[in-house]
């Protein structure tokens, strides 16, 4: 009899033990999909839950999102984090609309030059959205690939071409047994294979990985060191972020020079809004969302 393969016992692991996501329910769509990959980048599933709901309650399709203006997006992104991310789905809509009629492509080279959409995201669409054969690649699924393949106990800060590579071999070559390997090494990297406390006696793969037979034990500390908060230009960015969401048009500049005491970096921080679309001034007086209802200047204080 034929052993399991590595993607077997795994995608197996997974129908059994599976976390219960609303984005992996039967029958939801690209749409959906494509907005929680979005968000869950550099965000934690508990904050991206209620977010995920609420951004598909509002804006179910993509047409939906693309008839509101950017600022509406950054409006109700909320405190979810990056919320250059909010911009780029709402760019990303108006693109599925004028490019392919309102629906999420499903070719891997369309979803490719959507706007804001990587190399990351976009196969995870293909596979997770179409069952099509794609290495989905995050932080998790290199984590487990290093450790039971190569026997690497961390497989580095950024995704690079051979990581691709050593996934697609794993996986299986019938399109929807792959794209359940795909979601399956992701949860197991999440859950299980941790960076610095991997639960090995609950995986699946134990018993042939190259990591665990090595004797080496995980990192002491973080793969990358975390970044500081406070103090920073972007608690700054979101002070201010958080004034001019919770109002419809422009904010007089005096209004925002009360959110931080130090000129210097609040106009730093302020410019650095600017610069990447998520404000804008409006006359020499004020400042507001991005799109954020018709240009008419405040007087002048």
């Amino acid at each position: 009899m034929t052993e399991p393969t590595f993607a077997t016992l795994v995608s197996r692991w997974y129908e059994e033990n599976a976390r219960d996501l609303p984005w992996r329910e039967p029958g939801v769509g690209a749409w959906a999909i494509l907005v929680s990959e979005v968000m869950l980048q550099q965000t934690p599933v508990v904050r991206v839950l209620p977010a995920w709901r609420a951004w598909l309650d509002r804006w179910p399709d993509p047409a939906a999102l693309a008839a509101d203006p950017p600022a509406e997006a950054i409006r109700m992104w909320g405190r979810l984090g990056y919320p250059r991310r909010a911009v780029r789905l709402r760019d990303c809509a108006v693109a599925i609309v004028e490019r392919h009629g309102g629906a999420v492509p499903d070719k891997l080279d369309q979803l490719l030059a959507l706007p804001g959409v990587g190399t990351y995201t976009a196969r995870a669409v293909a596979a997770f959205a179409y069952g099509q054969r794609h290495p989905v690649v995050d932080t998790n699924v290199r984590r487990v690939v290093s450790r039971a393949v190569a026997g690497e106990s961390d497989a580095g800060l950024a995704t690079r071409p051979a990581d691709l590579v050593a996934c697609e071999e794993l996986l299986p070559l019938e399109p929807a047994a792959a794209a359940l390997a795909s979601a399956a090494f992701m949860e197991l990297g999440a859950v299980v294979c941790t960076a610095r406390s991997p639960r090995c006696p609950a995986c699946p793969v134990e018993s042939v990985c190259a990591w665990r037979a090595s004797g080496q034990e995980a990192p002491a500390g973080p793969t990358r060191r975390p970044q500081r908060y406070a103090g920073t230009d972007r608690q700054v960015r979101g002070l201010l972020l958080g004034v001019l969401r919770e109002t419809t048009g422009p904010v007089p500049h005096q209004r925002l020079d009360q959110v931080w005491s130090d000129d210097v970096q609040r106009a730093r921080a302020l410019a650095g809004l600017v610069t990447d679309g998520l404000v804008e001034p409006v006359g020499e007086a004020a400042f507001r969302l991005v799109g954020d209802g018709p240009a008419t200047p405040l007087p002048r204080p």
